[in-house]
């Protein structure tokens, strides 16, 4: 496994990372433990959860599942999600409540990566990073990072950090795989500028990446295709045929799909780590495989080319937003 440093930062990670959120949802106690410690055991360090994620149990599955293994591992969980419409989730009162939940489920005394889920529109952003910067001096807090924000939100966070003294945030997550690229349009340069980690979520578009939906071919009983309609919009006959185009050139280099998916994604300038979730542990060892080895550039080139160049300012032609 690779280890890879969180943008600016000196917080290292697991180039493949644990998305937690099947924890308490899809897996129970038992189950999440069975996936953590193959996670573990493969070299996996970096476990990505929130306290959205089952309603708390992902947090406190995953708690209960590293125990004596708690140091082996890099947490990152998410806080400001709950509440509904209204709610000023990013508050100094509420983000002080959250960590506190968030570690007794967890179990632990610290959180290493610590993401505002989503922005608060209703409480000064000043506001939030003065009582992230507070957790993080009290060493409730290592890093601090934002989820599901847009280029100009990351670039505010970043120079009213620097202004203040404050603890920047040094990663930021959003939805980018080979089928979704938007976010290299403005996301990704305001990353790059800001020295921040880009953490990738869905890098296998819900399993569309994997191959094991075709078009005109049912949707595979039990996968979550075919649990959910949220998830199932996106088995368009574009995102479809891109498959195709893809299975094609992973059969011309003798690599799986999830292969590319991953691969791509880790060639892709200022990205520590992808997240992908498992309900298994074969699932488990199969990212971890898919990550063991770079992609040759053209194997990155001609995946680039296939699902259409993203615009970044890279200046590398290999450089190539949604819960959770």
């Amino acid at each position: 496994m690779e280890y890879r440093q969180v943008g600016d930062s000196v917080l290292t990670v697991s180039a493949m990372g644990l998305g937690c959120n099947n924890f308490g949802r899809r897996l129970d106690e038992g189950g999440t433990a069975a996936v953590v410690h193959a996670a573990l055991d493969e070299g996996i360090t970096f476990f990505d959860t929130a306290a959205l994620y089952g309603d708390g149990l992902s947090e406190s599955h995953l708690g209960s599942a590293l125990g004596p293994r708690r140091d082996e591992a890099v947490i990152a969980t998410k806080f400001g999600a709950a509440g509904g419409p209204g709610r000023a989730t990013g508050s100094r009162s509420n983000i002080v409540r959250e960590c506190e939940d968030s570690l007794r489920r967890l179990g632990t005394d610290r959180i290493d990566l610590y993401y505002q889920h989503y922005p608060d529109e209703h409480t000064p952003l000043e506001e939030t990073l003065s009582a992230l910067d507070r957790l993080v001096h009290q060493g409730k807090v290592r890093f601090i990072a934002n989820s599901n924000v847009n280029g100009r939100q990351i670039a505010d966070a970043d120079r009213l950090a620097e202004r203040n003294g404050t603890a920047p945030f040094i990663a930021s997550q959003f939805e980018w795989n080979l089928l979704k690229r938007d976010a290299e349009t403005e996301i990704v340069p305001a990353c790059r500028r800001s020295g921040l980690g880009m953490v990738p979520f869905f890098p296998l578009a819900s399993g569309l990446l994997t191959g094991k939906y075709a078009a005109g071919e049912p949707f595979p009983a039990g996968s979550r295709l075919a649990e959910s309609d949220y998830f199932a919009k996106d088995a368009t006959e574009e995102n479809l045929a891109t498959v195709e185009r893809l299975r094609a050139i992973a059969d011309r280099y003798g690599l799986s799909l999830l292969r590319l998916a991953v691969g791509w994604l880790l060639a892709q300038d200022g990205v520590p780590s992808v997240i992908a979730g498992a309900t298994s542990p074969r699932q488990v060892r199969d990212g971890a495989a898919a990550s063991a080895q770079a992609l040759p550039d053209e194997v990155v080139d001609a995946v680039t080319e296939a699902t259409g160049t993203g615009t970044t300012d890279s200046g590398t032609t290999a450089s190539g937003t949604a819960q959770p």
